[in-house]
């Protein structure tokens, strides 16, 4: 059987004890288990659904959540730290409206989640696998652009962020074939120490806004 070809590499990155802990302690409390089957009533409510693909330390979901606690947030991630990071975040903010998944967020996308049933769909900084032999590996391809445009609602806004020009172009493109192009994005990005520190070496970042047709 073939494999999938994933988007990320689980790299060997430090955990520290604060982040262990939290694995241990805070995802049975914060964290919704991956199933292959929609996610029924996560927060109790009714109120716009944002999923973040790839949260990282989770520093801007945690602020967006706490900027914005009239919607409900769902950040998807891979590796162990960030979700550690994250999860102590949610903690010390007593955020009510963000939950955690960690899985892969095609998977996620796919699965838990139906059509129409997103108010936005947060991607920043995804992996651009710079070498041409690995461009493969891309999150925004055409199969992936046309399943997140499924899973907005109408009017709903995809928002990416990249600081590689070459593949803020490619991402440009490909959703630019399913979805319309906006300068309004659900909730305003916040700069990360990661975002922060890469305009200071000349990294220009460009945010990409597109709204679901209809």
């Amino acid at each position: 059987m073939k494999r999938p070809i994933r988007s990320y590499v689980l790299r060997q990155g430090r955990t520290t004890p604060a982040q262990k802990r939290a694995l241990e302690e805070l995802l049975p409390k914060y964290g919704l288990p991956f199933a292959r089957k929609p996610l029924h009533d996560p927060f109790g409510r009714k109120a716009p659904l944002v999923l973040e693909i790839g949260s990282g330390m989770g520093e801007a979901t945690a602020a967006i959540a706490r900027e914005h606690p009239e919607a409900d947030f769902i950040a998807v991630e891979v590796h162990g730290p960030g979700v550690g990071s994250l999860l102590k975040r949610i903690e010390e903010g007593k955020l009510a409206n963000l939950r955690v998944i960690r899985h892969d967020a095609v998977e996620v996308l796919e699965h838990m989640f139906p059509d129409d049933a997103l108010a936005a769909i947060h991607l920043f900084f995804p992996d651009p696998w710079p070498k041409k032999r690995h461009h493969k590996r891309r999150l925004v391809r055409p199969v992936f652009a046309a399943l997140a445009a499924r899973k907005l609602a109408p009017g709903g806004i995809l928002h990416a962020a990249t600081d590689w020009p070459e593949y803020a172009e490619q991402i440009a493109a490909v959703l630019a074939a399913v979805l319309d192009q906006t300068d309004r994005g659900f909730a305003a990005r916040p700069a990360t120490k990661f975002e922060t520190r890469g305009v200071r070496l000349g990294h220009p970042v460009a945010d990409l806004m597109f709204r679901r047709r209809g």
